[in-house]
C-alpha cells in the first residue's frame, strides 16, 4: 500500500529532516514493505535518501524563468526530487488552481517522467446532491489527464472532509473508490481527515490502495501508526 503524507505550510527544514530520519528508523527498524511517501512544506526540502520518497507539493510546469513565488525543476533537481503533488483541494479551492493550469502541470511532469500523486474531490453542496451530480463533477477532474500513465497515483480527497475532522462512512469510502476505479487502474488512495483512529478501518476498506494525510500524520509516531496498519491490512 501507499502510505503518503502532506506536511502542507508545516514544519522547518530541520524539524522536517528530524521527522523523516524518524521515518526511516522506523521502516528499518521494524522491515515494512509499504511504499512511503512525505511532501514537505516548499522552504523545508533538502536531498534525502532512503525508502521515503520526498516529494513537492506544488511547482510551477517550467525549469526555471520569472515566475515569483514558484519554484521549477531546477530546483526540484537540487534535492534528486521526481514526485509531485498535484491538484490537491486546497490549491483548486483556495489558491483558484483551474482544471486547464493543473493539466499543463500534469502533462509537463509527466514527461518528465516524475511520480504524480493526482487529487480529485467533491465539495459539499456536489455531495449532498445525487451520486449522479457528484460523479460527473469528479469527471471534470479526470479531463485532460492521462490516467494510463505509468507513474500516476490518484488520492481521492473529499473537500468537505479536508481539516474538518469529518469523513464519510466506511460505506461510502468504498462505493465511491470502485467506481473511481473504473476510471483508472492506477493506485487510489483515500484522503481527508484521516487520523490515526479512522485510519486503520479506512485501509481496510475494499477500494483503497492507501491513504494521503494532512495534519493527522503531523505528529511523526502517528504517522508511523499508520503504516504499520498498512502492513498489517496486507493488501
Amino acid at each position: 500500500m501507499i502510505i503518503a503524507s502532506n506536511l502542507k505550510t508545516n514544519l522547518t527544514r530541520s524539524q522536517t529532516t528530524s521527522y523523516m530520519m524518524d521515518v526511516e528508523n522506523f521502516l528499518e527498524k521494524n522491515t515494512l514493505s509499504q511504499e512511503i511517501l512525505v511532501f514537505p512544506a516548499q522552504s523545508s526540502l533538502s536531498a534525502h535518501s532512503g525508502q521515503v520518497t520526498q516529494g513537492a507539493q506544488n511547482a510551477y510546469a517550467t525549469t526555471n524563468g520569472a515566475f515569483t513565488g514558484e519554484i521549477g525543476t531546477e530546483q526540484l533537481e537540487e534535492f534528486g526530487i521526481k514526485t509531485i503533488l498535484i491538484g490537491h483541494s486546497e490549491r483548486r479551492h483556495i489558491l483558484g488552481e483551474s482544471q486547464e493550469s493543473l493539466v499543463t502541470k500534469f502533462n509537463f511532469y509527466k514527461n518528465l517522467g516524475f511520480k504524480i500523486v493526482y487529487c480529485v474531490g467533491e465539495p459539499l453542496d456536489v455531495r449532498e446532491q445525487t451520486d449522479e451530480v457528484m460523479m460527473k463533477y469528479l469527471d471534470l477532474q479526470y479531463e485532460g489527464i492521462d490516467t494510463s500513465y505509468e507513474n500516476l497515483i490518484i488520492a481521492y480527497e473529499p473537500v468537505w472532509a479536508i481539516g474538518t475532522g469529518l469523513t464519510p462512512s466506511l460505506e461510502d469510502i468504498s462505493k465511491i473508490h470502485l467506481k473511481l476505479k473504473e476510471k483508472s487502474t492506477a493506485p487510489l488512495l483515500y484522503g481527508g481527515s484521516v487520523k490515526v483512529d479512522t485510519a486503520k478501518d479506512i485501509l481496510a476498506c475494499e477500494g483503497v490502495d492507501g491513504v494521503l494525510v494532512g495534519s493527522g500524520a503531523l505528529a511523526v509516531e502517528n504517522f508511523c501508526k499508520m503504516i504499520t496498519f498498512a502492513e498489517e491490512a496486507g493488501k
